[in-house]
């Protein structure tokens, strides 16, 4: 069993930045780990996806203002959001998938996801 704590949502300012944080417990040995956000009437989507190689995938949307890293034990997530704009208000959630395809690949596909987490809010006011 895997499990999240997501931390560090907050309301900031346009072109502000924030960090967010993860605390993963339970065995993530060759699993996908990501970030995933959605906002009010919107479908989930795929911010960002990294391996145990630390290899990385992003959402055009957000590629060049978003890093996705994890700590050497592997047991805390981070999100670093720079520039932030209001398009990026949305709840963010880390999940893991555990699974034969590539997490570039998982990255628009939520649904492989099997463990998530409980969610933390970000709103950008411009």
């Amino acid at each position: 069993q895997v499990n999240f704590v997501e931390i560090g949502g907050t309301t900031v300012q346009t072109g502000g930045s924030l960090r967010l944080s993860c605390r993963v417990s339970g065995e993530t040995y060759g699993f996908c780990m990501g970030w995933f956000r959605q906002a009010p009437l919107n479908e989930r989507e795929g911010v960002a996806t990294i391996d145990n190689g630390d290899t990385t995938a992003y959402a055009d949307s957000v590629k060049g203002r978003f890093t996705i890293s994890q700590g050497d034990a592997k047991n805390t997530l981070f999100l670093q959001m720079n520039r932030l704009e209001p398009e990026d208000t949305a709840m963010y959630y880390c999940a893991a998938y555990q699974g034969s395809l590539s997490c570039s690949w998982s990255l628009p596909r939520s649904y492989l996801y099997d463990y998530w987490g409980q969610g933390t809010q970000v709103t950008v006011s411009s």
